[in-house]
């Protein structure tokens, strides 16, 4: 079989990344031209740290974004003839090139790292963002009132993080329990923290001022329901719904508006394991924050105007608390992504045919694989390091950012 040599490979992916670099350079002349009304963004690129940081990750998320385009092939296409393919074998049949070398089922590696990329940065940031709403509702009231409300939601947080992790989501995520309505259950309650938490924002902010109270809680309560049957919505659900006699409502949330996100089963599991489990974690910093914060002159300030309770934890003392969440959102962001490749490394993740890079490393790390075709989980490994990689120094870069403010 044919191959191209090692230049070839380099200039194959250059190309073949074509819309990322396009992607990159319009976002360098943007922050060049507008860097001083970017702000914190912006502040990020006078460092090479920070600036390494951001063009690592932005580097991943155009390559998730682009992913159809990037990819010459479906990740679960197989090509008989290119099984264990060494990287820049040519197809014989229509000469295509695979940059990357094919895997033991005759996939093209460079294509499942690619569409591995875009589970990644899927499930990670918005399971972190969920995360992050779930601590802040439940840590801003256990921080500033203190007494029992503190007690009960500490016991509550700690008894999760007792858990052992990795038995935790062996438990969540096994095909058992997913066969059930606890993920359902679990994933119905915690995504509808977003809900509520917008919700009582928009409250608190514009109580007795109607004409933009009604809006905003109409925008929130109608996106928070699609976006919560969205998450919802998958195929198990529905025809659990239909053995308990909802065949409508399992009609109606089978309606291709609800099917926008595309969420499986098996993603559905993983997804309301990482919120479950990194949940406590932000509740822990939030309370801590929140314990800090109410202390200062300015909420004893807002205290004293008559302010409730709510108004001044969500516009007074969030706002004050975001630097250290939004480098923990970073962080955690990274841990996930970490989460999602161990899980898919010990068969708990997506299906066996997912081109998530925790399976992919799986499948490659066989001892006879990685003697005689390493690049099939070295590929996969590099792609998750590098993404942890500029996730940690964007942190590092975001750390210091804070400290100056």
């Amino acid at each position: 079989m044919e191959t191209v040599g090692l230049i070839g490979i380099v200039t194959g992916v250059i190309v073949r990344l074509w819309p990322v670099w396009i992607a990159l350079a319009i976002m360098l002349v943007a922050v060049w031209r507008f860097h001083a009304k970017l702000g914190l963004f912006g502040r990020l690129f006078e460092t090479n740290v920070g600036t390494a940081g951001v063009l690592i990750c932005a580097f991943w998320i155009f390559t998730a974004i682009f992913a159809n385009i990037v990819a010459p092939l479906d990740p679960r296409v197989q090509v008989s003839i290119m099984k264990n393919a060494v990287p820049g074998a040519i197809n014989p049949d229509n000469g295509m090139v695979f940059l990357l070398g094919g895997d033991h089922l005759a996939r093209d590696v460079f294509s499942r790292a690619v569409h591995g990329a875009r589970i990644v940065l899927t499930i990670a940031p918005a399971a972190t963002l969920i995360a992050l709403l779930v601590g802040a509702t439940l840590g801003l009231p256990a921080g500033y009132f203190g007494g029992r409300i503190d007690s009960t939601l500490s016991f509550l947080a700690n008894l999760v993080l007792a858990f052992p992790v990795i038995l935790l989501f062996y438990l969540l995520v096994t095909p058992g329990i997913m066969e059930t309505w606890i993920p359902y259950v679990m994933g119905g309650v915690l995504f509808l923290f977003p809900i509520v938490f917008f919700a009582v924002l928009f409250y608190t902010r514009f109580v007795g001022r109607n004409e933009k109270l009604v809006p905003y809680l109409a925008a929130t309560v109608v996106l928070g329901a699609w976006g919560w049957l969205n998450l919802m919505s998958t195929s198990t659900f529905a025809a659990k719904l239909r053995e308990i006699g909802l065949a409508p409502l399992a009609s109606f949330i089978e309606l291709p508006v609800f099917d926008v996100f595309g969420i499986e089963p098996n993603e559905l599991n993983i997804f309301v394991a990482v919120v479950f489990a990194s949940s406590p974690g932000v509740f822990r910093i939030v309370r801590g924050l929140a314990m800090d914060i109410k202390t200062r002159d300015y909420i004893a300030a807002a205290q004293t105007r008559g302010e409730t309770p709510w108004y001044i934890m969500l516009w007074e003392m969030l706002p004050n608390a975001r630097g250290p969440l939004i480098v923990d959102a970073c962080l955690r962001i990274g841990y996930t992504t970490i989460l999602l490749g161990t899980l898919g490394f010990f068969g708990l993740g997506m299906g066996s045919e997912s081109p998530d890079w925790g399976t992919a490393i799986k499948d490659g790390s066989q001892v006879a694989q990685l003697r005689l075709y390493f690049w099939q989980g070295v590929t996969p490994a590099l792609s998750l390091m590098s993404l942890v990689l500029g996730l940690n120094l964007l942190a590092d870069s975001l750390r210091e950012q804070s400290l100056k403010d």
